[in-house]
């Protein structure tokens, strides 16, 4: 799936864009500001593009102390420009009111998402240590670390393939206030390698005591997934569990069903997958009391005689 459109609403709040030049608009209430700055300069590579630096500079020192939610859009041609993680690092004093970021809101003509060079995002953590919802975007060299931070609820982990490296340092991470974690563990034509068994302390409850929402999402091993899922001590204490974006057929339907009890959620989101009209007519008339998502239901590619099951993010 190729993104199509910028975040409308980032944070529970309306997005409004900075302009590239003039006065910031005039708002009636709390907003999510998107800076963005696209431009394509071949002999800019591997160096932060000057409009993205400038501009965003000039954003900070005009209403810095009173952004509190922030969208990061295109910082040049993210293929070959690295993120501004090191210039959001900086700016962070200049930023206390700071509470949530979006770092790569691009659409697939601004770059693809496997393209898009990130670097380590949880370098934004140690920066804002108020920081209470972080969603990440990207595809190329991107990492993360092992941090403690007291105060994230939110963390989106959006990729079109997730490395075990990655996702084993998210679980190794102290993050004791989070209720929300997301993952898009992607395809293995992107780096996607990461596993079920790689996700066992999660699955097992171990982690992140405050979770009540989990999204193992855009997954191509979506079947082996949910039957992982199924018998996972963590989802006892989910109020909303998201296995959308994927791959999910019939058999990963089965064993989510057949294992333990899902009544107790309040949301079940299954969209974009592969499951019959039957399975997944029964899934949702198993769970009457859960609002149970299975819109896009997808038909398989065929390709020299074999059928292929895709991923919604992937190129």
């Amino acid at each position: 799936m190729a993104f199509g459109s910028h975040a409308r609403s980032f944070a529970g709040r309306p997005v409004v864009e900075v302009p590239e030049d003039g006065p910031l608009p005039e708002v009636d209430g709390p907003v999510s500001w998107r800076f963005s700055r696209w431009d394509f300069d071949d002999d800019a590579e591997d160096v932060l593009s000057e409009a993205f630096q400038v501009g965003f500079e000039q954003f900070v020192a005009q209403t810095g102390p009173t952004v509190e939610s922030l969208v990061v859009g295109a910082w040049g041609y993210a293929a070959f420009n690295p993120a501004p993680i090191a210039q959001l690092c900086e700016a962070a004093p200049r930023l206390p009111a700071l509470r949530a970021l979006f770092l790569g809101d691009m659409t697939s003509e601004e770059c693809e998402v496997s393209w898009m060079k990130v670097g380590d995002v949880s370098q934004l953590l140690a920066a804002f240590p108020s920081l209470e919802v972080l969603r990440v975007r990207g595809g190329e060299d991107f990492r993360f670390s092992p941090v403690r931070h007291p105060r994230l609820r939110e963390l989106a982990v959006e990729s079109g393939g997730l490395s075990r490296e990655f996702v084993g340092a998210v679980l190794d991470s102290e993050l004791p206030a989070l209720t929300d974690l997301e993952l898009w563990l992607g395809t293995s034509d992107y780096g996607g390698d990461a596993t079920p068994a790689d996700l066992a302390p999660l699955l097992a409850g171990e982690l992140f005591p405050q979770l009540t929402r989990l999204g193992l999402r855009n997954a191509e091993s979506a079947d082996e997934v949910a039957r992982a899922v199924a018998s996972a001590p963590v989802v006892r204490r989910l109020e909303r569990l998201d296995l959308s974006l994927g791959t999910l057929g019939d058999e990963g339907a089965a064993a989510l069903l057949a294992g333990q009890p899902l009544t107790h959620l309040a949301q079940l989101d299954l969209h974009h997958h592969f499951m019959s009209e039957e399975v997944a007519a029964s899934v949702v008339a198993a769970l009457p009391g859960v609002q149970v998502d299975v819109s896009e239901q997808e038909k398989p590619d065929e390709y020299d005689g074999e059928t292929y099951r895709y991923t919604a993010v992937s190129e």
